[in-house]
């Protein structure tokens, strides 16, 4: 009789979810895989311009990467929160900010608290519009904010008359483009500041569990005590106050505001949260996706000057298809909305 020496293996347990592999797994983590294509698109612009991978250009990308970064904070919170969620008018809440700000600085220090504290509040009401058109009167988030766009750019041409006046504070300018240690610029330091509070604000606070939970299933949250609307509410301000942070940085880049500063950073602010694993769907995702999103981005635009694609009579067309052929790329690669919910 033959007695077998090997080990007994542990009997699975009727209806057990298989173990994924680890590979697997991080094939299938947008941060994982956003942040491969990321540091891919970074390689072949540095094989393309050897100038590329110096330390000076590395930290002037992640400055201009800080200002989208900073503008989809809340982009990121509005899609998590559900219902179709979805904030177009950051863009113009973005240079709404900056020209109120530049008009009340006017090139000096004196005025900064009550410049920033205008500016932001100026962005705020854009955020408490949209929350009332969106929870109150039912508009598609969509429509609602893509009707804002019109509206705070009209605002904007009457407030301006069409011409812009003023100029960055020179404390802010210093905040943003002035060097710290080891020359890394202020704005860095302080977008690293934000993604630890945002970060800090999704995982380990109610507000945060409130945000997914409402996303994922408004109608379990409301019967486990937590009120839609309420949250739903709350990610649109916020919204509205980080593109008008947003918008400040952005003026304290480029010293002086003209009337399309944010234009830019709509349907971006939209694209770095998605490639980052923020689902449309609501519910899932976070800001750490979103960063590396931005980044992305970033990289990628800075690849496509410096092969000089686009502009001419082509314009940004071409920047623009490329940027959308990225985007489904990552998406498809590690799947979209159920595969992510599971």
């Amino acid at each position: 009789m033959t007695v077998s020496t090997a080990p007994e293996r542990a009997p699975e347990r009727p209806g057990a979810p298989a173990r994924t592999p680890l590979a697997r797994r991080l094939l299938r983590d947008p941060v994982v895989v956003s942040g491969a294509v990321a540091v891919l698109l970074w390689v072949v612009a540095a094989l393309y311009s050897p100038e590329f991978a110096g330390w000076g250009q590395i930290v002037t990308l992640l400055t201009v990467a800080s200002f989208l970064g900073v503008i989809a904070i809340g982009q990121t919170l509005v899609i998590i929160a559900g219902g179709e969620g979805i904030d177009l008018s950051v863009g113009a809440t973005a240079t709404l900010s900056a020209i109120v700000a530049s008009r009340y600085m006017d090139g000096s220090n004196e005025g900064i608290v009550v410049a920033v504290l205008l500016a932001l509040g100026a962005s705020c009401v854009v955020g408490v519009v949209n929350a009332v058109g969106v929870l109150v009167f039912r508009v598609p988030p969509l429509v609602m904010t893509l009707g804002m766009i019109a509206v705070v750019t009209g605002f904007i041409r009457l407030y301006t008359g069409g011409r812009p006046e003023g100029s960055a504070a020179p404390l802010l300018r210093t905040l943003v483009t002035g060097d710290t240690v080891a020359g890394i610029p202020g704005v860095l330091w302080l977008w690293l500041g934000l993604a630890v509070l945002v970060v800090w604000l999704l995982r380990r606070t109610s507000f945060g569990w409130r945000l997914y939970a409402v996303g994922g299933n408004p109608t379990t949250a409301y019967l486990s005590g937590v009120s839609p609307t309420a949250v739903r509410f709350s990610a649109y301000v916020l919204s509205s106050l980080f593109a008008g942070v947003g918008g400040m940085l952005l003026l304290g880049y480029a010293q002086n505001v003209y009337t399309s500063l944010g234009t830019d950073y709509m349907l971006n602010s939209v694209a770095a949260a998605v490639i980052g694993g923020t689902a449309l769907v609501g519910g899932v995702g976070g800001y750490l996706g979103t960063v590396i999103g931005a980044i992305l981005l970033t990289v990628l635009d800075s690849l496509l000057r410096i092969m000089q694609i686009g502009g001419g009579e082509w314009g940004d067309a071409p920047r623009q298809i490329i940027y959308g052929v990225v985007l489904i790329i990552v998406l498809t690669a590690y799947g979209r909305q159920k595969r992510l919910r599971q």
